[in-house]
Protein backbone atom coordinates (compact mmCIF):
# COMPACT_ATOMS: atom_id res chain seq x y z
CA UNK A 1 0.00 0.00 0.00
CA UNK A 2 1.45 3.63 -0.63
CA UNK A 3 1.13 6.32 1.32
CA UNK A 4 -0.69 9.42 -0.34
CA UNK A 5 1.63 12.35 -0.16
CA UNK A 6 -0.08 15.74 1.15
CA UNK A 7 -1.52 17.23 -1.43
CA UNK A 8 -3.36 20.91 -1.56
CA UNK A 9 -7.31 20.11 -2.47
CA UNK A 10 -9.18 17.66 -2.44
CA UNK A 11 -12.01 17.65 -5.40
CA UNK A 12 -14.34 15.57 -4.45
CA UNK A 13 -14.42 12.94 -1.43
CA UNK A 14 -16.82 9.64 -2.82
CA UNK A 15 -18.28 7.79 -0.34
CA UNK A 16 -18.46 4.27 -1.35
CA UNK A 17 -18.34 2.14 2.50
CA UNK A 18 -20.28 -1.32 2.84
CA UNK A 19 -20.71 -1.65 -1.35
CA UNK A 20 -19.08 -4.46 -2.94
CA UNK A 21 -17.54 -4.74 -6.61
CA UNK A 22 -17.83 -3.64 -8.67
CA UNK A 23 -20.23 -0.44 -7.24
CA UNK A 24 -16.78 1.47 -5.88
CA UNK A 25 -15.42 1.01 -9.69
CA UNK A 26 -18.63 2.34 -10.82
CA UNK A 27 -19.30 5.24 -9.06
CA UNK A 28 -15.80 5.83 -9.25
CA UNK A 29 -16.17 6.39 -12.54
CA UNK A 30 -19.08 8.45 -12.46
CA UNK A 31 -17.50 10.86 -10.15
CA UNK A 32 -15.15 11.58 -12.42
CA UNK A 33 -16.61 12.44 -15.12
CA UNK A 34 -17.90 15.46 -13.15
CA UNK A 35 -14.50 16.40 -12.44
CA UNK A 36 -11.93 19.19 -14.09
CA UNK A 37 -9.01 17.58 -15.40
CA UNK A 38 -6.59 17.21 -13.35
CA UNK A 39 -9.08 17.39 -9.87
CA UNK A 40 -8.49 15.08 -7.35
CA UNK A 41 -10.59 12.41 -5.81
CA UNK A 42 -10.68 10.60 -2.60
CA UNK A 43 -12.36 7.54 -2.45
CA UNK A 44 -13.81 5.87 1.16
CA UNK A 45 -14.02 2.57 0.78
CA UNK A 46 -14.30 -0.83 2.83
CA UNK A 47 -13.98 -3.43 -0.19
CA UNK A 48 -10.83 -4.51 0.28
CA UNK A 49 -10.68 -5.57 -3.72
CA UNK A 50 -11.10 -1.85 -4.51
CA UNK A 51 -7.10 -1.40 -3.58
CA UNK A 52 -6.49 -3.69 -7.03
CA UNK A 53 -9.10 -2.48 -9.23
CA UNK A 54 -9.19 1.36 -8.52
CA UNK A 55 -6.01 1.44 -9.65
CA UNK A 56 -6.35 -0.43 -12.56
CA UNK A 57 -9.33 1.48 -13.68
CA UNK A 58 -6.81 4.46 -13.73
CA UNK A 59 -4.44 2.55 -15.77
CA UNK A 60 -7.31 1.50 -18.11
CA UNK A 61 -8.99 4.94 -18.25
CA UNK A 62 -5.82 7.59 -18.23
CA UNK A 63 -6.22 8.22 -14.58
CA UNK A 64 -3.26 8.62 -11.75
CA UNK A 65 -3.13 6.39 -9.01
CA UNK A 66 -1.57 8.68 -5.96
CA UNK A 67 -1.72 5.73 -3.15
CA UNK A 68 -4.14 4.03 -0.71
CA UNK A 69 -4.48 4.60 3.11
CA UNK A 70 -6.25 1.89 5.47
CA UNK A 71 -7.82 2.44 9.29
CA UNK A 72 -8.90 -0.60 10.03
CA UNK A 73 -11.98 -1.55 7.90
CA UNK A 74 -11.86 1.64 6.08
CA UNK A 75 -10.17 2.62 3.27
CA UNK A 76 -8.99 6.45 1.34
CA UNK A 77 -7.72 5.81 -2.11
CA UNK A 78 -6.79 8.87 -3.77
CA UNK A 79 -6.42 9.56 -7.16
CA UNK A 80 -6.38 12.16 -10.00
CA UNK A 81 -8.47 12.81 -13.13
CA UNK A 82 -6.52 12.41 -16.06
CA UNK A 83 -8.41 13.30 -18.50
CA UNK A 84 -9.25 10.44 -20.75
CA UNK A 85 -13.40 9.08 -20.51
CA UNK A 86 -12.71 5.81 -22.55
CA UNK A 87 -9.72 3.74 -22.95
CA UNK A 88 -10.43 4.08 -26.88
CA UNK A 89 -9.47 7.90 -26.61
CA UNK A 90 -5.77 7.82 -26.43
CA UNK A 91 -4.54 11.07 -25.48
CA UNK A 92 -7.93 12.84 -26.13
CA UNK A 93 -8.86 14.65 -23.56
CA UNK A 94 -12.09 16.07 -21.91
CA UNK A 95 -12.70 19.30 -22.03
CA UNK A 96 -11.90 21.58 -18.61
CA UNK A 97 -15.31 23.19 -17.32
Amino acid sequence: MTVMPCTPQVAAVLDVRRLLCPIPVIRTQDQVARLAVGALLDVLCTDPGALQDIPAWCRIHGHEYLGAERDGFEIRIRLRDGGRTSPDEGSIRRAQP
